[in-house]
């Protein structure tokens, strides 16, 4: 156990750390949360942005804690009401250092029905922008797997790879965006009972493609699941896919955080 502890580092590749209520999580404040984080071995967290007029509060949190927290810029695909950005707006954006990615975007056509025009043009600024500064993507995508193939390689999306965030698709459509350069991230998801499936294409991801998140205040994993989620659950996210791979949590833990450290060219 002692060896664990002292070797042990994870990291959250995909959270929403500015929409955390703390209290509700029963902290007092974001350094309080930062702590029981650090507690948990998890060294670093990337706070995603999913509108534009709420980059600053995600970059603030980038800015006051540089030593953990990064940041991304972009508009979610869920939403056609979110200010519309253009290339230029997420090129200007994400000119910043403190930003590793652009995103989160891609399709979402199970909350959204009707003419998903919009979805697909904002997908593809989003893609264009990427390309323009040279840093990767996070990808939503939900019931779009065909229309996501599609447009990532229109667009050439390999140039600067990424990752398909909270993956819930099969191993088919996994192994197509591997092909063109994208990590595949699990989430507390995988952890559900009724998550059989998910956890079949889990079992068969290769190690140097994986990577782990919480996607929090969302989406908790087992046992909590029904509560708020925070960045230390990340832990058990590791946790249970490590024994369900057949793997050791610090080899589980050391390979998602190298590939992290390639997915976003961010050095850890």
């Amino acid at each position: 156990m002692g060896n664990l502890e002292n070797n042990l580092k994870l990291v959250d590749s995909h959270c929403h750390l500015d929409r955390c209520d703390l209290k509700a999580l029963g902290y007092e404040s974001m350094e309080q949360c930062l702590i029981e984080t650090r507690k948990n071995h998890i060294t670093h967290l990337l706070c995603v942005c999913v509108d534009l007029p709420n980059f600053k509060s995600v970059r603030d949190l980038a800015q006051k804690y540089p030593d953990m927290i990064h940041c991304s810029v972009g508009a979610h695909p869920a939403d056609p009401h979110d200010p519309e950005p253009s290339e230029q707006d997420l090129i200007n954006l994400a000119s910043d250092d403190l930003v590793l990615a652009i995103g989160e975007t891609g399709l979402d056509y199970f909350h959204c029905k009707g003419d998903v025009t919009w979805q697909k043009n904002r997908f593809k600024t989003h893609i264009r922008a990427a390309r323009s500064v040279n840093k990767p993507l996070i990808i939503h995508t939900r019931d779009a797997r065909e229309d996501t193939l599609s447009i990532l390689k229109s667009e050439h999306a390999q140039e600067v790879g990424g990752v398909l965030h909270c993956f819930t698709e099969n191993l088919e459509f996994a192994e197509a965006c591997m092909d063109l350069g994208f990590y595949i991230s699990f989430s507390g998801i995988v952890t559900f009972k009724n998550a059989k499936d998910l956890q079949e294409v889990a079992k068969r991801i290769p190690k140097e493609r994986l990577l782990i998140e919480t996607d929090a205040p969302y989406l908790t994993p087992m046992p909590y699941r029904g509560k708020p989620n925070q960045p230390s659950y990340v832990r058990h996210v590791a946790e249970f896919l490590a024994e369900l791979r057949g793997e050791s949590l610090l080899e589980l833990a050391a390979q998602t955080t190298k590939n992290f450290s390639d997915c976003f060219k961010f050095k850890i």
